[in-house]
């Protein structure tokens, strides 16, 4: 049983907010909303129609004999007629609404019998008041019912059948009661249809900008992974070949160091690559954080930059330390780069519930975006903000560059 109720799962909690097609609509509500397709061609459902439509009358025909006029072969072209117009329902809803009210019209007016000619008028009223075209229904139907009025009480005496007489009141308060009840319900598929539509657009909004969000993820990702890891070996290799002559051992050093920032890029690299390939899956190793701040001194001090830590960080949740990390690698990348100087001072802290990261270097600056004024320092801001912090960075008064982070200590969950 509970198999049967999906996963044990109590209907009223599935159901709580009405089941799935009243929250997300019926698929064939959606032929509607699509623009760019041409809608189909309702043959099915208007062969059925008609089939029931001219049955019906028959039956009914037969019922009301000799208070009605017989049904002709101008009475089955008329309920034809009025059948066949609701081909073009999804095409030309206004003009279909009006034809079967006019074909209907005509139907009384001469006489025939009361039978489902009105279900090809509802139908037509339904689509024209679903697509959109509300007055235009309202306007056929009240035609409708304003002309069976006249006929009924008034033009009876020159229509047929012969001898005639005035319809009761009371029954006009009965089409004017399903004409109310079409319209009602038509309304009510159109409001709910409107809200499926921006519903669907929410979604896939949402969708959409969690995509961007996504892929500016990973932008970051690989642009700190890549420029950490390729400015070491720039450094590197610019020491490999001004030692290469003079101190091999020394250019072997480099060479080494060059392969081992090779090797820990490739598999940054890959395990963001990975996170593409299957984007549902949990990553297979863990994302780095402030206790990989050992190797982020040892790596810059490989590219000549020697690195002071003062302080030591609190418990981090993932997200906040990570983007401590990245910023402390960003931040040093950006002086290894952009500096003179060579010598650098990494500064946590954390009160009030908040981490402070400061990364100072004594300049001189060494190019005209000393400090990272590129996609390095928008990627900075961009983890801060995502966290809830901010990130200020610029030349100190006595020189240099500062760079200054303060980051949540807890997260707010997004609901």
């Amino acid at each position: 049983m509970d198999k049967q109720l999906g996963r044990g799962e109590d209907p009223p909690q599935r159901w709580r907010h009405g089941p799935p097609w009243w929250r997300h609509g019926p698929p064939w509500v959606h032929r509607w909303d699509d623009e760019e397709r041409a809608p189909r061609w309702p043959w099915r459902s208007t062969l059925v129609l008609a089939v029931f439509v001219l049955a019906g009358s028959r039956l009914a025909a037969q019922e009301q004999m000799g208070e009605r006029a017989a049904l002709d072969p101008f009475a089955r072209v008329l309920l034809l007629v009025a059948c066949v117009l609701l081909l073009w329902r999804q095409r030309y809803p206004v003009a279909v609404v009006f034809g079967t009210a006019t074909a209907a019209m005509i139907y009384f007016g001469a006489g025939y019998p009361y039978g489902p000619v009105f279900i090809a008028v509802a139908l037509g009223c339904f689509s024209a008041i679903v697509a959109g075209h509300r007055w235009a229904a309202w306007s056929a139907v009240g035609m409708l019912w304003a002309g069976h009025v006249l006929i009924a009480h008034w033009l009876y005496r020159w229509l047929p059948p012969s001898g005639d007489g005035p319809q009761a009141w009371g029954q006009e308060l009965v089409v004017a009661a399903w004409v109310v009840a079409i319209v009602a319900v038509a309304e009510l598929v159109r409001v709910r249809r409107e809200q499926w539509a921006r519903e669907r657009a929410e979604r896939a909004q949402a969708a959409r900008r969690r995509a961007d969000e996504e892929r500016l993820r990973i932008a970051r990702e690989l642009h700190d992974v890549l420029a950490h890891s390729i400015s070491v070996i720039n450094v590197q290799a610019g020491v490999g070949l001004a030692l290469l002559d003079t101190d091999p051992e020394q250019a072997r050093t480099a060479l080494t160091t060059i392969k081992a920032a090779s090797k820990e890029a490739l598999g940054e690299v890959r395990q963001v690559l990975n996170t593409l390939r299957t984007p549902g899956d949990a990553p297979r190793a863990p994302a780095p954080g402030l206790d990989r701040l050992p190797e982020l001194v040892e790596q810059a001090a490989s590219a000549g930059l020697t690195v002071e830590v003062e302080g030591a960080p609190p418990p981090l949740p993932p997200g906040t330390d990570l983007a401590a990390f990245r910023i402390v690698q960003e931040a040093l990348t950006n002086v290894v780069r952009h500096s003179g100087s060579r010598h650098a001072r990494v500064h946590l802290d954390h009160d009030d519930g908040a981490l402070r990261l400061r990364i100072d270097d004594d300049g001189p600056a060494t190019g005209a975006d000393a400090g990272g004024s590129g996609s390095g320092l928008a990627g900075m801001r961009e983890r801060a903000a995502a966290l809830g912090g901010t990130i200020e960075a610029g030349p100190r008064p006595d020189g240099g560059f500062r760079v200054l982070a303060v980051l949540p200590l807890t997260v707010k969950e997004d609901r």
